[in-house]
């Protein structure tokens, strides 16, 4: 079957995935219009829906369009805004045909007057329900026929369209430092919702992704249209229900509202992708159509396994010597781990967070002969080296800022806004990211270095650009400079890998997925606290991806006990690390992680690789013969999904034999440990 195809006489387009379809038509007036999404269709069936070709009245609804833009009787949000030399704002399309090339369609249209062409962009794979939809605009003109720039006021990637009559719940993640992904369900109130980061990062406080449902879907069962923005810089989604009984649209892209920059003539400008994915499955139908669309169309190496990680940060804190990461690298590599991070405080005079970003060179009295004795020694332990890095950011009190206060974003009049003692690099400019990508280059090269930690600590203030005639673009630009590094400094180095932070999870999106190989979640490693971090965080983003930590006990963020085992059995739910002051660990503490360790390297596998089930207070993973369940709470029947009921599987650890349908109906009974708070693993193998 055809994964797109067109009905001439009807001008309507059909995008087919495995379990859905999508279809669009150009109207009457050439506005691109949406006519389904949802249950498989025909291309007969789909050129016989309606669709609803002009407003008669200014009191009917005006959605429905597959890029909402200004004029006419329009009223709702737009998604594209644009202001012409002479005042004029708004768009009248001219429809200018369209291309098929297997699973891709580019629907192309210019301004019936103004030099303003666009290219919606639509693509789908045989493999995924996702359908990706961003857009090219382009100004027409030359700078020779002395043709003006277009203001653009807002340029989303795509609007989408949900049956009204299930436009009725909004699934989504809020948060703060220390306590991201949140997950929501509330009602979607009428008129506009607007989710949206400003910060100049996707951020902690929202996350870029929302879920609609009719209000009866739950996590097995019921339809959800969901979408997520590839974005990783300041985002807008806006969801609006209308009274009118319109469709249930929501737009969304790069940037905030209030920013405006110029089209100029001969340019063009390709927006984000803003993926939506439809399912008849529950909410872990679309988590698990997400995890698979990201292993397989986002991840730059999805089938590699993530090695169990070390990190100094909690043990050292700025007190970072040769002879200190030594000795808790020796103590690391006894317990299994594959991969010794560094973290900050090894460069410049950085001896707390008021100097040294900026200056990344080792630190000449900790490190006299550079790292190349910490490396060594690091992989004479059968570990590979890592560093953390922040190459974003720069101290006042630093060599780099002294020679280059111009770097910084800045505004003429205004304060500095300092944030943890430091200020943020203008990633739009083209000499801040050569020097970022040189001195990344080298530090790579001279040590071999398997892994950086990209942190990102604070939010932009102060964006300008004194002296640029286009500031605003900066707010774009910054983030597309900070890819063109990374994806550089990977094109150099193939065998580098890279984890993507911002003072924990504040860059967490498919944008930062694309280029890196795990995201650090969430600076709040309290295992507790993670449980629910962690299951927002599952709403979107597949385990392999997840950075996460046992730390001490009390644990440093929140000063909460609990139990060595509990903790790396909430971590196990991700890609595991140790983060702890191995230095404090008894030896009974240090069998026990040794054992722990072997554990989830046996289950790693199934987790990283297998399909999710969340469950009540557990979680479980299945990938061929393999089920894994990792569970927390207290004594119980825990019903498991997923399989086939014929099937028999058999505790790995017990020998005891467990009927599928038995575990569907009735549940996998739990034996947890007295302590408290309890938690288990349980490894099934089918027979």
């Amino acid at each position: 079957m055809s994964q797109v195809s067109f009905d001439d006489p009807s001008r309507t387009f059909l995008l087919t995935t495995p379990a859905s379809s999508y279809a669009l038509r150009v109207g009457a007036d050439d506005s691109p219009r949406h006519v389904h999404w949802g249950a498989p269709l025909a291309l007969g069936q789909a050129a016989a829906l309606p669709t609803h070709d002009g407003v008669t009245s200014s009191f009917a609804s005006t959605g429905g369009e597959e890029l909402a833009v200004e004029g006419g009787a329009r009223f709702g949000v737009p998604s594209l805004l644009v202001r012409y030399a002479d005042g004029t704002r708004g768009v009248e399309w001219a429809y200018e045909g369209h291309a098929i090339n297997g699973g891709r369609l580019d629907v192309k249209l210019r301004d019936r007057h103004y030099p303003l062409g666009c290219t919606l962009h639509y693509a789908v794979h045989e493999d995924s329900d996702v359908i990706e939809r961003s857009l090219t605009l382009r100004h027409l003109g030359t700078p020779e026929e002395g043709d003006a720039p277009i203001g653009i006021l807002r340029c989303d990637s795509a609007g989408w369209s949900v049956p009204a009559a299930s436009g009725i719940r909004l699934s989504h993640t809020v948060g703060e430092w220390s306590g991201e992904t949140q997950l929501r369900r509330t009602e979607a109130p009428y008129a506009e919702t607007v989710f949206t980061s400003r910060r100049g990062v996707s951020g902690h406080h929202a996350n870029p992704w929302l879920m609609v449902d009719a209000g009866d879907a739950d996590e097995d069962h019921g339809e959800v249209w969901s979408m997520a923005l590839a974005w990783s810089g300041s985002w807008r989604i806006t969801a609006q229900r209308d009274h009118a009984g319109g469709p249930f649209t929501v737009t969304g892209g790069a940037g905030h509202d209030g920013l405006t920059w110029r089209l100029q003539p001969g340019e063009s400008h390709e927006t984000p992708v803003f993926a939506g994915q439809f399912s008849r499955g529950g909410f872990g139908a679309t988590s698990r159509g997400w995890h698979r669309y990201v292993a397989a169309h986002v991840l730059p190496l999805p089938d590699e396994v993530r090695p169990v990680i070390y990190n100094s940060w909690e043990a050292t804190g700025w007190d970072v010597t040769l002879e200190g990461q030594s000795a808790l690298a020796a103590r690391a590599a006894d317990l299994g781990v594959e991969l010794f991070v560094v973290d900050d405080g090894w460069f410049g005079r950085r001896v707390s967070d008021r100097a040294g970003l900026g200056d990344w060179q080792p630190n000449p009295e900790r490190f006299p002969c550079g790292l190349g004795p910490l490396a060594d020694e690091v992989r004479r332990h059968g570990m590979r080296f890592g560093l953390w890095v922040e190459p974003e950011m720069t101290n006042p009190d630093s060599d780099l800022y002294r020679e280059h206060p111009d770097w910084v974003l800045h505004m003429p009049h205004r304060r500095r806004t300092e944030l943890r003692h430091q200020l943020v690099l203008n990633f739009a400019r083209t000499d801040v990211t050569e020097w970022a990508f040189t001195w990344l280059d080298r530090l790579v090269a001279t040590y071999d270095i398997d892994y950086l930690k990209w942190d990102m600590n604070r939010a932009l203030t102060e964006a300008g650009w004194p002296g640029h005639p286009d500031a605003e673009r900066l707010w774009t630009d910054h983030t597309r400079g900070v890819y063109a590094v990374i994806d550089r400094l990977r094109r150099t180095h193939p065998g580098l890998r890279i984890e993507g932070c911002a003072g924990g999870g504040g860059r967490a999106d498919l944008g930062m997925l694309a280029r890196t190989d795990q995201i650090w979640i969430s600076d709040n490693t309290d295992a507790n606290d993670r449980i629910a971090i962690q299951y927002g965080y599952s709403q979107i983003y597949p385990a392999r991806t997840m950075s996460a930590w046992i730390t001490d006990s009390p644990n440093p963020h929140t000063r909460r006990r609990t139990p060595l085992r509990y903790r790396f059995h909430v971590a196990m739910a991700g890609a595991l690390g140790i983060g702890g002051d191995l230095s404090r660990w008894t030896e009974p503490e240090l069998a026990q992680a040794r054992e722990l360790v072997s554990l989830y390297k046996e289950i790693r596998p199934v987790v990283q690789f297998g399909e999710q089930f969340r469950l009540k207070d557990a979680v479980q993973y299945r990938t061929g013969d393999r089920v894994v369940v990792i569970a927390w709470g207290q004594d119980r029947a825990l019903r498991l999904a997923g399989l086939s009921p014929t099937e028999v599987y058999v505790d790995d650890a017990t020998g005891a034999e467990h009927h599928a349908a038995t575990l569907l109906a009735h549940g996998l009974p739990l034996r947890l440990p007295a302590q408290e708070p309890t938690s288990t693993v349980v490894r099934l193998t089918r027979r």
